[in-house]
């Protein structure tokens, strides 16, 4: 059957490589990448040092995956090695990554905008020179008053955030799937409102 061409042609997720930063809140990007990849049987390979990639259909649609394997504050060069490669534009991809300004649960589309202190979206707009890219923030949360940032975003979720992890992450993907079928303003009508948090 032959594939549609959509308007995102990549989704990537961020993150930080290593198991040390595997279940950490600061990973939730790559969790939904391998939620997305499992769920349409998209085999994910490490394609040299800084990427581990992945080329599949979803629901009709052609598309690539990506989880940029440099630390986060360092995602900028291999998405925009990987979009050079394949002659994908800035404009065709979807970030996918976590966000401490949203509770934990709550999604968020967005069309562009700037880096709003997220070190992975600062190295892309950085390197890419725009801002232009369309996001998906998924809330974290912030800490208690007592709890660095930077702890608190290298740390695991707590229990009750660890009870409604899987139902979040599989949410998630669903908005990266509307964005990928129906663009990012059908997303944005389906997926950002705040009512829609349960947790």
């Amino acid at each position: 059957m032959q594939t549609k061409s959509p308007q995102i042609k990549l989704i990537a997720g961020l993150g930080n490589p290593g198991p040390d930063y595997r279940d950490t809140r600061h990973n939730l990007g790559f969790r939904v990448v391998d939620h997305l990849a499992r769920r349409f049987k998209i085999g994910l390979t490490v394609a040299g040092p800084e990427l581990v990639v992945g080329r599949g259909v979803i629901e009709g649609w052609a598309v690539c995956m990506l989880k940029p394997q440099d630390y986060m504050n360092r995602s900028g060069p291999p998405v925009d090695a990987f979009l050079e490669k394949f002659c994908i534009s800035y404009r065709e991809i979807l970030v996918i990554h976590d966000d401490i300004d949203l509770e934990f649960g709550r999604l968020k589309i967005k069309k562009k905008g700037g880096d709003g202190g997220h070190k992975g979206i600062r190295s892309m707009v950085d390197t890419l020179g725009t801002g232009d890219f369309a996001r998906l923030r998924l809330g974290i949360g912030r800490s208690g008053e007592d709890v660095d940032v930077v702890d608190h975003v290298l740390g695991q979720f707590d229990d009750r955030e660890a009870e409604n992890l899987a139902e979040f992450i599989n949410r998630a993907s669903e908005a990266a799937v509307k964005v990928l079928c129906d663009g990012v303003n059908a997303g944005m009508n389906q997926f950002n409102s705040k009512s829609i948090t349960k947790f």
